[in-house]
């Protein structure tokens, strides 16, 4: 039976940069589209919105702000940016990615933004750390959870003072975790021994 070959150091650097440049662009990626992108937008009162799902306890689609797209996939990416250059890379990704979150965040919403991001990052990597070892799709699974609902919360409330949208949030962003676990299977089935950093 012969062993997979290992990732190289090279390798994993490069491919860490790449998820730590994906990351990086679904901030500003996430703030425009809550301003410009949706079914419907608000001008100046609320963010623009999309469906997430087909039917909600008010009746008719279950919305949400459409930037949670952006932010589901973003916490998958922080999972393999520590995946690829470590736990150091990992928290420093979670600062400029705050600092980033605020610089491009709309004017009313810079404080809810920076801490909302900040926040659930940092709850990700915290889930995430101690599983990894144990599963790298349940790692990215359980951590991106609990990110996620974070997110939601601190960001709703800190932005409108009203959690209307929390089930659209959280549903929207679980959608976008789920469906990138194929995607995370697949990393984890090309790696090698020592693909892993510190």
């Amino acid at each position: 039976m012969s062993r997979k070959p290992q990732m190289s150091l090279s390798a994993r650097k490069a491919e860490g940069l790449a998820y730590f440049i994906a990351f990086m662009a679904c901030i500003p990626v996430a703030n425009w589209m809550i301003g410009h992108l949706g079914t419907s937008c608000a001008s100046n009162v609320g963010p623009c919105l999309v469906p997430v799902f087909p039917w909600s306890p008010q009746g008719g689609p279950l919305m949400a702000p459409s930037g949670v797209s952006m932010i589901g996939i973003a916490l998958v990416l922080r999972d393999l940016v520590q995946r690829r250059l470590g736990r150091l890379a990992a928290l420093l990704a979670i600062a400029a990615g705050a600092a980033l979150s605020g610089a491009v965040a709309p004017p009313q919403l810079v404080a809810a933004s920076t801490m909302a991001f900040l926040l659930s990052e940092f709850a990700d990597f915290v889930v995430y750390t101690p599983l990894q070892k144990r599963g790298l799709v349940i790692a990215v699974l359980a951590s991106s959870v609990v990110g996620l609902v974070a997110d939601s919360l601190l960001f709703l409330y800190l932005a409108f003072g009203s959690l209307e949208f929390l089930e659209g949030q959280i549903v929207g962003k679980t959608w976008m975790v789920l469906l990138a676990l194929p995607i995370v299977h697949w990393i984890r089935k090309r790696e090698g021994v020592g693909a892993v950093a510190d």
